[in-house]
């Protein structure tokens, strides 16, 4: 399948294509696009977009898009639960300091956008950054 979403990726738009592809879809092809041409381009593309506003998988009821892709499919992982918990803080501001691990995924979300700009780049790299997380995450919930 395709999925779409704003380019210059960050937290939630590197976390739910490394979410998407683990656990949902592993052909998943991602496509970044300019906030004003991912509705356009979902459509021309038969993309599902995601973390863009007024998108059932994005920002709802105070989720962030990876809390709503879990919703959607239904996931039950409690590794994956908890590191919904850091992924949410890093990416709603508001929630920052909700979770003691999220101003370090903030900052190293902030870092790779800094020496990776290009978005398929930088999504190649991060991936390890979420492997790694996902498996402390097991770790903590012997998941």
């Amino acid at each position: 399948m395709k999925w779409i979403t704003r380019a210059h990726v960050h937290v939630d738009r590197v976390a739910c294509p490394w979410l998407i592809s683990r656990f949902i879809d592993n052909q998943a092809e991602f496509i970044f696009a300019a906030r004003s041409e991912v509705e356009r381009r979902a459509r021309e593309e038969g993309a599902i977009p995601f973390d863009v506003a007024g998108v059932e998988l994005g920002h709802v009821e105070g989720r962030c898009s990876f809390e709503s892709i879990i919703l959607k499919y239904e996931l039950k992982d409690k590794a994956l639960l908890r590191l919904a918990k850091i992924v949410h803080a890093a990416d709603v501001e508001a929630d920052l300091d909700t979770d003691p691990i999220a101003r370090g995924l903030e900052a190293i979300a902030s870092g790779f956008g800094l020496r990776y700009p290009d978005d398929e780049q930088n999504l190649a790299v991060q991936f390890e950054v979420y492997d790694a997380l996902y498996a402390w995450c097991k770790l903590e919930t012997r998941g």
